[in-house]
């Protein structure tokens, strides 16, 4: 039996956003694709690893693993049954026999006790319910040495390429959506080193890190699929429908800016974090 104790996230991400997620995978897939090689170097797997994916969605950095791992065996761990179904579906069309997926909450997950060489996250640990108690459960199922390697939302506030170019929107985003909330729990560098040294992990590293994220083909494009994202279509849910065809068609034109031979992209950037379960 799976127990879930964050009950609100378990609600949204078996819900409308995570069927969302789950229908549009490959342009998830796309957006956060910027996130993968600097996630991926700082993990250095190696063959043979035992490797945790927390959060793991459908699964893209899961496979990622796999294929570095082999011939060890890389778990995805996600709350989320629709996405898990699409991460399982993709693993065997890839015919990757050393992927498992599991439906659990990693704050409370019965792992295996020193089971895996490296747990990583390409941001699925910013959703916690008890961050400590998660990574504490997380460091136990990491061996001795072993190592825990996540990317969270880099430092906000300020002007970036994302508030230039969503800016007509920015009134009307009153408060996150059910599954957006928690995003950023870890985006003060100094509460991440004091949520992992309370877990009881070492040598934690939190560095800055530049990445592109993609949100289209073009300007039309970015912004069809923006505004059917989660967080937008639950702060748009009572808007009447003259200002949200003003708003995008404001957002269509600042997104013109930014379109490129290799789609929309706008500058952000993430904490890359690593720590390890002392020896």
């Amino acid at each position: 039996m799976t127990t879930i104790v964050n009950i609100r996230q378990a609600e949204a991400w078996n819900g409308s956003e995570g069927r969302h997620w789950a229908e549009h995978a490959d342009r998830y897939d796309v957006m956060a694709a910027g996130i993968n090689e600097p996630l991926l170097g700082a993990a250095a797997i190696e063959p043979g690893d035992r490797v945790l994916d927390i959060g793991c969605g459908t699964g893209l950095v899961t496979r990622l693993a796999a294929r570095a791992a082999d011939p060890g065996r890389v778990t995805g761990v996600d709350i989320s049954a629709p996405m898990l179904a699409e991460a399982r579906a993709r693993a065997a069309a890839e015919g990757l026999g050393n992927v498992t997926f599991e439906r659990g909450d990693a704050q409370v997950h019965p792992f295996p006790d020193a089971g895996y060489d490296l747990a990583l996250s390409r941001g699925g640990v910013m959703f916690f319910g008890d961050h400590v108690a998660a990574f504490t459960n997380i460091r136990r199922a990491l061996r001795p040495g072993g190592r825990l390697v996540f990317a969270g939302p880099g430092r906000g506030g300020g002007e970036t390429d994302h508030t230039r170019a969503f800016a007509a929107l920015a009134p009307l985003m009153r408060a996150p959506s059910p599954a957006a909330r928690g995003m950023g729990s870890l985006a003060d560098p100094d509460r991440v080193t004091e949520i992992l040294d309370a877990a009881g992990f070492a040598d934690v590293s939190v560095t800055l890190v530049p990445v592109p994220v993609v949100w289209g083909r073009d300007a039309a494009d970015a912004v069809d699929f923006y505004f059917g994202t989660g967080p937008v279509r639950h702060n748009l849910a009572d808007v009447d429908e003259a200002t949200r065809a003003r708003v995008r068609d404001e957002v269509r034109e600042a997104l013109r800016a930014y379109e490129s031979p290799d789609g929309v992209r706008l500058m952000g950037s993430i904490w890359l974090v690593t720590a390890v379960r002392p020896a």
